[in-house]
């Protein structure tokens, strides 16, 4: 009875595998695409390394929240072919910490912006330790080639205070293999917050990005010197990225072209 009962266990196995393969076949057949076309895979990676108190956490993620839901950005979004990106925030600290905080959501629209927005401020602090970059960037490559989106366009959206990598994978062999796969790196250096410490490294942070992390063709680095030029720069960020401009000015020029109202993605 025992021989008997394992048989049927493996024959219902081998059954549920016959269908599970012939409904791919079908779908295969009906020409169906289990990917979803995106003109935008975003992956937003923040600093959350020793530098970063909890203070600090919160304050990036409410100028990447602010950021995602400006009308200009949603203007943006919806002058793409498709009329949607998908985002995801991951906050990363040393070679063992890279947290997702909120995981890919597609953005097409006020309303799954403000979703996106609320779920990374209801999150508590995930990532510490200190500078892993080259695990970093590996880890949002891999957040990239791991899903189910197809996007046309794949950026790894890179922010720190520090270009110094104490573990971890070397950042040039991360860099590589995000130029093989064809997705860019842009960057934000953050120069300071209250600005009353100066600079947090002696050295030209924006060069070192410029240097060492960045990578593609469009790849640019924006600057943040302080608590109002951080929301402006991230704002900055987001749009060349998401409008695929290489200034605002280009931008608006699009905007016009379409004669689209960007005041009504808001409303």
């Amino acid at each position: 009875m025992r021989q008997i009962g394992r048989l049927l266990g493996i024959l219902t196995c081998v059954l549920a595998g016959l269908v599970l393969d012939a409904n791919a076949l079908r779908a295969q057949e009906s020409g169906q695409d289990q990917s979803l076309r995106v003109d935008l895979e975003l992956v937003l990676l923040a600093d959350a390394s020793g530098s970063i108190d909890d203070g600090e956490i919160f304050f990036q993620r409410q100028g990447y929240a602010e950021a995602i839901t400006d009308p200009d950005i949603l203007a943006a979004i919806a002058l793409g072919q498709d009329g949607r990106i998908a985002v995801t925030y991951v906050e990363w600290g040393s070679a063992e910490s890279q947290e997702v905080v909120v995981p890919w959501s597609i953005i097409d629209g006020k309303a799954s912006a403000e979703a996106f927005a609320e779920k990374l401020m209801a999150v508590p602090r995930l990532a510490f330790g200190r500078n892993a970059i080259g695990s970093a960037l590996a880890a949002g490559l891999a957040l990239i080639e791991g899903n189910a989106i197809d996007g046309y366009r794949k950026i790894i959206d890179f922010s720190g205070d520090s270009a110094n990598n104490w573990g971890g994978l070397p950042v040039e062999v991360a860099r590589q293999a995000a130029l093989a796969a064809d997705v860019s790196i842009n960057g934000l250096a953050i120069l300071c917050r209250a600005c009353e410490s100066g600079r947090p490294v002696a050295y030209d942070l924006e060069e070192a990005f410029e240097r060492e992390i960045i990578a593609g063709p469009a790849a640019f680095v924006v600057t943040a010197d302080g608590e109002q030029s951080f929301a402006t720069a991230v704002r900055r960020k987001l749009l060349l990225e998401i409008a695929g401009v290489l200034d605002e000015e280009s931008f608006r020029q699009r905007l016009a072209a379409a004669g689209y109202d960007a005041g009504a993605a808001a409303r």
